[in-house]
């Protein structure tokens, strides 16, 4: 299982724009989820963070050891490209790409393992 956080500066100016690219992701959560089972992912978290400094985006992310899932149907990767290729516009637009996104490292993981045996 791997288990991952990165740090990403948000553009000066692109609050509102953000917002509406969380709800975009919020409002399609069902092709959403089409994705993270494509990528074996199980649990795909994004928090927001304003300080003075300026504006992150904090993603975290559990993801399965085994391949992806390859299994989807004509109509399901259509709405996975057209989520992603969205989810891709908002990105570049929002996300500051001169700023060194920070990964953060991952000392424990606490998952029972009953829970971890369905995860890998």
């Amino acid at each position: 299982m791997k288990v991952r956080l990165n740090k990403y500066r948000i553009k000066s100016g692109k609050t509102e724009r953000v917002d509406e690219w969380m709800e975009f992701l919020n409002q399609n959560m069902d092709k959403v989820l089409l994705i993270l089972k494509n990528e074996n992912l199980h649990i795909e978290t994004m928090f927001r963070e304003k300080s003075d400094e300026g504006e992150y985006l904090y993603w975290y992310a559990v993801q399965g050891e085994s391949e992806p899932d390859a299994t989807l149907t004509e109509d399901e990767i259509t709405k996975k490209n057209e989520i992603i290729k969205k989810h891709m516009e908002y990105w570049e637009e929002c996300i500051d790409q001169e700023y060194q996104a920070t990964p953060i490292v991952t000392d424990v993981v606490m998952v029972p393992e009953n829970i971890e045996k369905n995860m890998v």
